[in-house]
């Protein structure tokens, strides 16, 4: 259930863009109008096509945004970490959700009518600045996937795909950085354009080699520099799998 947040603390936002900027009074106006919502694992938040009428904000946990093609086959295009604004749809020019956002673990939002997106932006300096260079870095990401889909093998993309999520949420633990998200093979698959199969493929070898470790929907980065060689197309040709694209 939504609930209105005029309890939150400012401190919770000071050390977050697009707030970071901001003075203390202004965050507390903006917290003012807020509302919170807890999401369960799989939730859709929103549905691409569908009237954009709130704007978000990640407080804790992930969120997988995802597209789909005219074919109906699903493309996961982002992961959102905690602290992002997400759902910007009129940021982007646009009166309905571009993607669909569904939450990758447990979540908290807070989140805003969309009518008050103008107002924001136009008083808090801080804020319009931060949330522009967000949308910007998450276009960058999504031309770099582009190109790696033309240009690359699918054995580099899925590499790519694991070492961004890696620096994107990665947590240490003993045998090397976990992916703080639950994430599947077929969410993988999602993300580099191929299928199941060949991403099954690619992480039972690299698990046989050392590279990775993964388990109940969990992957673990258990060699990075390997990996990173991989990604590059470095490895021996011996020592590869050459499923094809």
């Amino acid at each position: 259930m939504r609930k209105r947040s005029p309890g939150l603390d400012e401190s919770l936002l000071t050390h977050l863009p697009p707030f970071s900027r901001l003075e203390r009074h202004q965050i507390r106006a903006i917290l003012d109008q807020a509302t919170s919502r807890r999401h369960d694992v799989g939730v859709h938040i929103f549905d691409e096509g569908a009237e954009a009428d709130r704007f978000y904000l990640l407080l804790d946990g992930y969120i997988r945004v995802v597209r789909i093609t005219p074919t109906g086959d699903q493309v996961v295009a982002l992961h959102i970490p905690p602290g992002q604004l997400f759902g910007i749809a009129q940021a982007l020019g646009r009166d309905r959700y571009p993607a669909t956002a569904i939450t990758a673990a447990e979540a908290l939002t807070l989140s805003w009518p969309m009518r008050l997106w103008t107002p924001f932006v136009s008083e808090y300096d801080g804020f319009a600045s931060e949330t522009y260079a967000t949308v910007g870095n998450r276009i960058g990401e999504m031309n770099t996937r582009l190109v790696e889909m033309a240009t690359q093998a699918v054995e580099q993309r899925v590499a790519n795909a694991l070492l961004r999520l890696v620096n994107q949420t990665g947590r240490r633990v003993d045998d090397g950085i976990e992916i703080d998200f639950p994430i599947t093979r077929q969410d993988l698959s999602e993300m580099t354009g191929t299928t199941l199969h060949t991403v099954s493929r690619l992480l039972s070898a690299w698990e046989r080699d050392g590279l990775v470790r993964s388990a109940r929907k969990r992957i673990t980065v258990t060699d990075a520099h390997a990996l990173v060689l991989r990604s590059q197309g470095s490895a021996a040709p011996d020592d590869t799998v050459t499923p094809p694209r």
